[in-house]
């Protein structure tokens, strides 16, 4: 390939991008994604606004619209966002708020002018969304004036028009609709708009949110969101009635700077928290915003808690003879947190507000955190007691969790010489993982009708000796005991998931090692193979659930009728195949029926023909139901301690399964 010349990158090769294009073509750069996530920031930035209206005391209500063509609409009762003549800055403020990057009131935060606290401090929001929309309409009410402006992909069109107005309250309102040239989905859920609307009432206690979801045309569905106690109510609400410890509140306001050279700011902080055997939470917000990855709230909880509850252990004898310290897994497994901060500079990670990294917030917390906890615990002994309690329960539940991690990695380690180590196991001759196929077969007889039917190129099989433990039932302990199931595994290579509250980390289960492209499950067509089939699915749904989501796992039809007649022998799955095929045979063909044989006793065509031959078996994806309640009753009826359910299952659908029995 020729080198280009250096003279094709010129002095002129260097261009700038002006106006509406700075974020039309690169949106991700200030909204942190192209995408719908891109979307979503544009609506928290014009709701901040609003919030931060609200939090100076200006407006208690704030509403949400979203429309049936993704238009959406916030208004709220503050003072009305300024858009007249700015002669200080020689145009007007409509331009510099809708029209220009880094421009807005909320600069001077440290110095308490305008606003004190805000989530909008980069002056981008507005105009980012506003340069983002196929149209923008702001319509402000204040100083006696009706304004309105219309902007469509970036530019204004009309200018301002201004009207004297009798109105009875100010406010603002903007409607937008995103640019589909800009982002690449604009379809925002409504769960997007209840969750934050939510988080936004939770930390802005007495703040009325309301968010109207048009459903049909003109037609909306309405949800308010109002915490007046604010992270109290929603820690409660968390918790429910039966947590460990009643709810605690804590706040302070400190004053200090992130570095020597650096100008002192203000701090609020707030803090509600419980803990509960039940339930775990750990949220965090600065200034409004939802800190997604935390930052410095979390190392100042993570650092204080742990300290704190460890130091208790000590002083209270609760450690065993040389038992390992906790750590915060152990804490945050039982603790329901929820901060609430306040600063007037703020470090955000990116003008996503995600994260905040200041250091004095994250010294100033750990500081204050500590030192009420301490009090804590001395002044509530009995809670101290039970908290003490729960989190060693946690701490040697995880401890349990990894040994048993250890010693099953142990058991299903290797790779090497599995025919070996696997009894009776029969491997396939391709390396190739995209064309392999394990089936799982009902015993020793069905091994030899199946070994000899198959295609051994790309076919392995692996019997199952006798139905299988009960996995739903059975401890970790007693499963990992049973051979069938370790050499099933083995066979498998893709190690195990393992779901407990206090087991959350130790899952050793990788779908890249997987050694097949499906797993096919291959039993008798009658009421022992259908319980051996359902035993081994549970099987897959406790350790490999990843399996079944990912479609690896499949059941092979066995025909229930063999029919032979002079034009050849056919193969019936189901009473109404059965019938449909003699109705088209007709007498004159002399068909004769035969309840079809366990697998062991088919001849090897048969077999291949029915059960393994890709261009004419039959074969059931395993795929987990959306419902996942519906999956987990399921299970629990069929294979659970629910005898009720069961019987009263078999009650109900029994007669279905009747043709499935020999009743001869």
């Amino acid at each position: 390939m020729a080198k280009k010349s250096n003279n094709d990158y010129t002095n002129e090769s260097i261009s700038k991008l002006s106006g509406e294009d700075r974020v039309r073509l690169k949106p991700a750069v200030i909204f942190g994604s192209d995408g719908l996530e891109g979307c979503e920031h544009a609506v928290f930035e014009i709701l901040s606004n609003s919030i931060d209206e609200a939090r100076e005391g200006y407006g208690s209500i704030i509403e949400v619209r979203k429309y049936l063509d993704n238009s959406i609409e916030v208004t709220d009762y503050g003072r009305g966002v300024p858009v007249d003549y700015n002669a200080n800055e020689g145009m007007f403020n409509w331009e510099l708020v809708f029209c220009e990057l880094y421009a807005g009131g909320k600069y001077k935060t440290n110095s308490g002018e305008n606003y004190e606290y805000s989530l909008g401090t980069n002056g981008l929001g507005a105009c980012a969304t506003q340069y983002s929309s196929e149209y923008m309409d702001v319509c402000v009410y204040r100083d006696g004036y009706k304004y309105d402006l219309h902007f469509e992909k970036g530019k204004n069109i009309g200018g301002l028009k201004k009207e004297e107005y009798n109105y009875k309250h100010t406010r603002t309102q903007i409607k937008w609709r995103p640019d589909l040239e800009v982002f690449t989905d604009i379809n925002i859920p409504a769960e997007f708009f209840h969750d934050i609307m939510k988080k936004q009432a939770i930390v802005n206690k007495g703040l009325k949110l309301v968010f109207k979801n048009e459903v049909e045309p003109r037609k909306f569905e309405e949800t308010e969101y109002l915490y007046n106690n604010g992270i109290v109510d929603y820690v409660n609400e968390v918790a429910g009635s039966d947590a460990l410890t009643e709810v605690k509140y804590i706040e302070c306001e400190r004053r200090g700077r992130d570095r020597e050279d650096r100008d002192d700011y203000n701090v609020k902080m707030s803090f509600s928290f419980c803990f509960s055997n039940k339930a775990s939470l750990l949220e965090y917000y600065h200034n409004s915003s939802y800190l997604e990855h935390g930052g410095s709230p979390d190392k100042a909880v993570t650092n204080a808690f742990t300290y704190a509850i460890d130091k208790y252990l000590k002083q209270n004898s609760k450690y065993n003879k040389n038992e390992s310290k906790i750590n915060f897994n152990d804490v945050k497994d039982c603790l329901i947190l929820v901060s609430n901060s306040l600063s007037t500079v703020t470090s955000y990670a990116n003008q996503t507000k995600k994260a905040i990294n200041n250091v004095f917030i994250a010294e100033a917390m750990t500081e204050f955190l500590r030192h009420e906890l301490e009090v804590y615990f001395i002044e509530n002994k009995v809670e101290a007691d039970k908290i003490a309690a729960q989190v060693l329960v946690n701490k040697r539940s995880r401890e349990h969790a990894e040994k048993t991690r250890i010693n099953i990695a142990k058991k299903l380690s290797g790779n090497i010489d599995i025919n070996n180590r696997v009894q009776k196991f029969v491997d396939c001759r391709t390396k190739d993982i995209s064309r392999r196929e394990l089936y799982i077969v009902e015993g020793d007889s069905a091994l030899g009708s199946c070994k000899l039917g198959r295609d051994s190129e790309f076919q392995a099989i692996m019997p199952v000796r006798g139905k299988i433990l009960n996995c739903l039932k059975a401890d970790l302990e007693k499963i990992f005991k049973s051979d069938i199931i370790v050499d099933l595994l083995k066979v498998m290579g893709c190690g195990v998931e393992i779901s407990a509250k206090n087991a959350k980390n130790v899952s050793e289960f990788d779908i890249n090692n997987l050694r097949w492209n499906k797993i096919i499950i291959c039993t008798d067509a009658d009421v022992d193979g259908f319980q051996i089939r359902t035993l081994i699915l549970a099987m897959l749904k406790r350790l490999t659930p990843t399996l079944i989501t990912e479609g690896k796992v499949f059941i092979a039809e066995s025909p229930l009728f063999e029919i032979s007649a002079k034009s050849g022998t056919y193969f019936a799955y189901s009473e109404k195949e059965k019938n449909d095929i003699l109705k088209e045979l007709g007498d004159k063909d002399k068909p004769s029926i035969q309840r079809s044989k366990g697998l062991g006793e088919n001849e090897p065509d048969m077999m291949w023909q029915t059960t393994m031959n890709p261009e004419t078996r039959r074969l059931i994806k395993v795929l987990d139901d959306e419902d996942k309640f519906l999956t987990e009753h399921t299970f629990d009826m069929l294979l659970g301690d629910n005898l009720q359910a069961r019987k009263d299952y078999i009650t109900t659908n029994g007669h279905e399964y009747l043709d499935m029995l020999d009743l001869s």
